[in-house]
């Protein structure tokens, strides 16, 4: 993982912080977290108490007396939960230092390409709290591109969508600098809510956006043609709505593509209106190359066909997309001197 990363500065860390999944790299060591974002909260005399991230939360939940409630600390890319998501990173922090001794990283941070100033500042505290000797910060589409491996000093443009949790967001570039950038608050996670809408609306059930997610990953598939799905069917439990008893249904290729067409649509909506805001001799460009995909929306089987029927190019998913964020970032840490035209200013 992240092979060819393998000179950077020792105190550098960089960090993924998404929605869904939190990545932490360590400069000669490589990707040392890899989990939830999500803490493990219990209520106890009025005080908010957190017992475990990561991981460890998903684990502990549902298996003590006393209720524990799972939070995410980030909705839609930024921080929602001050609170958890200090916590959440400076575990993630505590466990990635430990190869550092007692020096004070400096932190590298992704964003989404829209999040305000507000939420860049409210990611610049979090980060501090956990004693950085510096916090920088790169938008999320950027990195991956870098961590794609697209040639972006080329003298022609290319353009990155990163599907992740809460966000998608699209980076244009060429020759070594950022174009332009577009952030849509829809990603996998509004996808998942599409499923448990469906679910409900035409089954009478309710589940868990856990459920829909492994819905999505287990037989998630869009696209006009669904020959070859037969076998993607995946039978899911839940409560039927009014009387509350378990129910059982199977839900077939067709019904999730039907629950996914509106998220999917949107999608497509959002990539023709960031190319229809860039000059017609930059779309040619893109054109020219196609549209790759990044980030784990880009797992969805038939999306990148989807979409490329719609745009009228060719879109494909970039090599290991669950990876291109962290990967990207690594790279940056590489050359941190040499990086300063990717970095946010704060």
């Amino acid at each position: 993982m992240l092979t060819g990363v393998t000179r950077a500065f020792s105190d550098d860390i960089a960090v993924d912080l998404g929605t869904a999944n939190t990545l932490v790299y360590v400069a000669g060591r490589g990707v040392v977290i890899d989990e939830p974002s999500v803490v493990a909260v219990q209520t106890q005399d009025g005080t908010r108490v957190m017992l475990a991230v990561g991981a460890a939360a998903k684990q502990l939940h549902g298996r003590t007396p006393e209720p524990i409630e799972l939070v995410r600390p980030l909705r839609d890319g930024v921080i929602a939960d001050f609170m958890a998501a200090e916590e959440m990173l400076r575990q993630f922090l505590a466990r990635a230092k430990r190869v550092l001794g007692f020096r004070r990283p400096r932190i590298l941070v992704c964003v989404p390409s829209g999040a305000t100033p507000l939420e860049r500042k409210a990611v610049y505290d979090t980060a501090m709290q956990v004693k950085a000797s510096k916090v920088l910060m790169v938008e999320e589409p950027v990195a991956a591109a870098l961590g794609a491996g697209l040639p972006i000093d080329r003298a022609h443009a290319f353009m990155v969508l990163d599907i992740g949790g809460g966000t998608s967001d699209i980076a244009v570039m060429r020759e070594g600098k950022v174009i332009a950038t577009r952030s849509l608050r829809l990603a996998g996670n509004a996808m998942d809510e599409a499923i448990v809408n469906h679910v409900r609306a035409r089954y009478r059930l309710l589940i868990g956006e856990g459920n829909a997610e492994r819905i999505k990953i287990e037989a998630g598939r869009v696209g006009g043609n669904l020959s070859g799905a037969e076998d993607a069917e995946v039978h899911i439990k839940g409560r039927e709505i009014g009387s509350g008893r378990p129910k059982s249904v199977v839900l077939t290729a067709a019904d999730i593509a039907e629950a996914l067409a509106d998220p999917v649509a949107r999608l497509g909506d959002f990539v023709e209106r960031a190319l229809e805001d860039l000059p017609r001799p930059t779309v040619l460009e893109i054109a020219n190359v196609g549209i790759v995909l990044t980030g784990g929306g880009a797992l969805l089987n038939g999306l990148d066909a989807t979409l490329s029927e719609r745009l009228g190019m060719r879109v494909a998913k970039a090599s290991d997309p669950l990876q291109c964020v962290i990967r990207g970032t690594a790279s940056i840490l590489e050359k941190l001197d040499r990086s300063q035209p990717f970095l946010l200013p704060f």
